[in-house]
């Protein structure tokens, strides 16, 4: 007997309630182990460690050979004179100076109206008028009458004001040949029962890097920055899962 689509996609969404239910069981069941304690921070570890770290690969220059002055103490690309304390290896530290602004306000508006009107028709056809008597009832008159009117009138607007101003102390994660410097840091902030966490990775030029080992995040090459939080609040204002689950299936 066959079966019906409808009934088909009944089990499909079943099916999929259900695997949710069985994937969020495990942190369901740590986040009723916590209630009544504040939320743990995570340990500190390597980020270079972590099942999702990839090494970053970029398009490289052809290495040259490095030139020294001779009689000289002073190295290109110091900052101090006996020793430069900008990050330059992996291990070291420098600070981020994350300064985002972004505002954007657009509006535009399309308004578009046709009407049309088609009349045709033959007052004297095959000569009806001479004929007379009843001859001008039975022959063709109006021929064709029709009548058109569309309309459509379309409005968009965008409104967005994002400011982010932090500082983050980051680790250099990795050295590329032509001497960039891959950076990671992250940082988390417990507030009564609420993390806020941020994370800002990228690729890093020592030029840029400031005397007082700074460096703007404008700066940074293929920059990521999140900045986020988990706790109590942050659960009042997520869906609960049946809710993200329907959200996907259903079609209105």
């Amino acid at each position: 007997m066959s079966q019906s689509p409808t009934f088909n996609r009944i089990v499909l969404a079943g099916l999929l309630m259900a695997t949710g239910g069985l994937a969020g069981g495990c942190s369901s069941i740590d986040r009723l182990s916590q209630i009544g304690e504040q939320p743990k921070l995570a340990a500190i570890e390597n980020p270079t460690a972590q099942p999702g770290y990839k090494p970053v690969q970029m398009p490289m220059p052809k290495p040259e050979a490095a030139s020294y002055n001779a009689n000289s103490l002073w190295r290109n690309g110091s900052r101090a004179f006996f020793r430069d304390q900008r990050a330059h290896q992996v291990g070291d530290i420098l600070t981020i100076t994350v300064n985002f602004t972004d505002k954007a306000n657009i509006a535009n508006e399309t308004t578009r109206s046709r009407t049309n009107s088609e009349d045709s028709g033959i007052t004297d056809f095959a000569g009806s008028q001479v004929i007379g008597g009843n001859a001008s009832k039975i022959m063709p008159g109006r021929i064709l009458s029709a009548d058109s009117t569309s309309s459509s009138d379309g409005k968009g607007t965008v409104v967005r004001q994002e400011n982010l101003q932090t500082s983050v102390a980051a680790v250099v994660t990795q050295l590329l040949p032509n001497g960039n410097l891959v950076v990671e840091g992250k940082q988390e902030i417990r507030v009564n029962f609420e993390i806020r966490e941020l994370i800002v990775a990228g690729i890093v030029r020592p030029e840029d890097i400031q005397s007082d080992n700074t460096i703007d995040s404008a700066k940074i090459a293929q920059a990521r920055i999140a900045y986020g939080g988990r706790g109590q609040i942050t659960d009042v204002q997520q869906p609960r899962y049946g809710q993200q689950v329907m959200d996907v299936l259903l079609p209105f």
